[in-house]
């Protein structure tokens, strides 16, 4: 998923220098990577379950894994010839911009796998030998993003491999590790988790429609096949506004069902449904900006829609689950 930093300002990035790594890993994309483990962490303390450590190094994994796909799309689009520096509206790449070489791009990109690998593998101490699967999924979905014979970014399957890979997959996996339950075997809390997984996913897909909605007449010349060049930047515009509608009910309902719908819980629904209101307020100011790299200041916006509705969702699961008691 690319969620970019504005490089308009740093024009004069030195070459392998640590101000450039950071940009190209992109902290700003942080915030998908978190929001499963905040959401799905939440979760596990309604259980009553709840192990610390475990979260962790969810959140470690999470975050070094999003370092790493990051990196590879910075890598593949350029070998790709996606970044072409002449075309190109939204924020400035690392290799593309001569701040890190492909050479040095790909060594650090494998550093940041192994690491990522590294800090997954304490979790089979707690799920079990079917987490190194996992994250294998999880490393050939980074790498199936942007590269091999057929890239999921530039054959309308991107929107899909972000709630998959940033909502469903990390949501369910990470309350199993933090709470201990395996909600799809017992039963237990699984429609929550289900909606909690939703919630973050679908939020997390507008960080991606966003930047294909900028990119829509690039990607349509290169024939980049994202959703909105198959549909359309009107159809983008909808697809926005019903991700985040979808995404605040869905959290609502999570606080409702952790609640048992009682009054406390029926009042705590409003909490998430309240990031409803600065999403709509974002997408009305992408379609008042118009086109070109004026949308690159929404991205940071949309990402604080995600964690907003996580937060919210998070604190009023935990306050439902305190005055329950």
């Amino acid at each position: 998923m690319k969620t970019e930093i504005n490089t308009s300002q740093h024009s004069a990035i030195e070459p392998d220098s640590l101000q450039a790594w950071v940009l190209a890993v992109r902290p700003r994309t942080l915030s998908a990577s978190a929001a499963p483990v905040i959401m799905a962490s939440a979760l596990a303390y309604a259980t009553g379950s709840f192990r610390v450590l475990p979260m962790v190094m969810c959140l470690a994994f999470a975050l070094l894994a999003q370092m790493a796909s990051n990196l590879a799309n910075d890598y593949f689009d350029y070998k790709s010839g996606s970044d072409d520096l002449s075309k190109r509206i939204g924020p400035a790449r690392a290799v593309a911009s001569g701040w890190v070489s492909p050479s040095r791009m790909k060594a650090g990109l494998g550093i940041v796998v192994a690491a990522a690998c590294a800090s997954g593998l304490g979790l089979v101490f707690y799920g079990g030998w079917q987490m190194i699967l996992v994250g294998l999924a999880c490393v050939v979905a980074l790498f199936a993003y942007s590269a091999g014979p057929f890239p999921a970014s530039r054959h309308g399957l991107g929107d899909v491999m972000v709630l998959v890979f940033y909502g469903i997959v990390p949501v369910f996996f990470t309350f199993y590790l933090v709470s201990g339950f395996n909600p799809l075997s017992s039963g237990l809390m699984l429609a929550e988790v289900a909606l909690g997984a939703l919630a973050v996913g679908l939020a997390s897909v507008n960080i991606l429609v966003l930047n294909n909605y900028r990119d829509y007449d690039n990607d349509k010349a290169e024939g980049k096949k994202t959703t909105v060049v198959l549909f359309g930047r009107k159809a983008a515009v909808v697809m926005y506004l019903l991700n985040s509608v979808f995404a605040a009910v869905c959290a609502a309902l999570t606080v409702g069902l952790v609640g048992g719908w009682s009054c406390v819980s029926l009042c705590l629904m409003a909490l998430p449904l309240c990031s409803l209101f600065l999403m709509v307020k974002t997408l009305r100011g992408i379609v008042k900006a118009g086109f070109g790299p004026v949308l690159n200041a929404f991205l940071g916006k949309t990402s604080a829609c995600l964690l907003m509705l996580v937060v919210l969702s998070s604190v009023a699961i935990v306050l439902v689950k305190n005055l329950s008691v």
